[in-house]
């Protein structure tokens, strides 16, 4: 008799904690599927933001690269057009020439650009369009080596801006093959400037190293303004 007792309520025991689980298990789950759509909704909505900031951040870093880039095509070119209202008639005339109008090439091709893209120009551009033409034309006036250290300089600088151009577009996986070619293409001709200038006496010129620092420290101060700097409608 005691151990039909025993047995009794060791079954009754077991059937208790059998619905204590069961009622756990089902409030558990309840929980989690009440939960779940929210979850979601939260992973969605910051899925989506994170993709809003990538897209807004490489959209200003498109901007900022075509709108210095234009501005720096322009200035060249002006540097250009400087230098050859004094030495045009002379034997680099030619030369400088040519250089001239591959700047004006890559300046109407950043022009396109900043229409395709929507990029607002540098306010900067009337300050660029005089200091350009000064530079080139005051050092042509030194000589034609003078005037090959000044292009020397400004190349070099360009060169280098554009190689960190093309690191921040591959670092950002931002995927502009056609800005990317333009920018390596554009690259590859100022450096071929360079090298032209450096064939063509450029070391030679007085004051040849101080010159060739004021010229680059100027270029530099100038790439970044013309990045900041956005054309301002009144």
């Amino acid at each position: 008799m005691i151990t039909k007792q025993i047995i009794t309520k060791c079954v009754s025991t077991r059937a208790l904690f059998n619905n204590v689980l069961m009622t756990t298990s089902r409030y558990n789950y309840s929980t989690e599927s009440s939960s779940s759509p929210n979850n979601n909704n939260e992973s969605l909505i910051t899925s989506s933001q994170s993709k809003e900031e990538i897209k807004k951040r490489n959209r200003e870093i498109i901007e900022r690269i075509i709108r210095v880039d234009h501005a720096g095509e322009f200035g060249a070119s002006r540097i250009y057009d400087g230098q050859l209202a004094v030495l045009e008639d002379t034997k680099v005339g030619p030369l400088i020439k040519e250089m001239a109008d591959q700047e004006k090439e890559h300046q109407r091709k950043f022009d396109q650009l900043l229409y395709q893209h929507r990029v607002r120009p540098t306010a900067l551009s009337p300050i660029w369009d005089v200091a350009g033409f000064g530079l080139g034309y005051v050092s042509a006036l030194m000589g034609k080596e003078a005037a090959m250290a000044v292009t020397v300089a400004v190349e070099t600088v360009i060169s280098d801006h554009y190689n960190d151009q093309l690191r921040q577009l591959h670092d950002n996986n931002i995927d502009d093959q056609e800005l990317k070619e333009v920018v390596k293409k554009f690259r590859d001709d100022e450096m071929e400037h360079m090298h032209i200038g450096i064939e063509h006496d450029a070391e030679l010129a007085p004051l040849y190293k101080p010159l060739s620092e004021m010229v680059k420290v100027g270029t530099k101060a100038a790439i970044w303004l013309s990045t900041r700097v956005k054309w301002i409608i009144v």
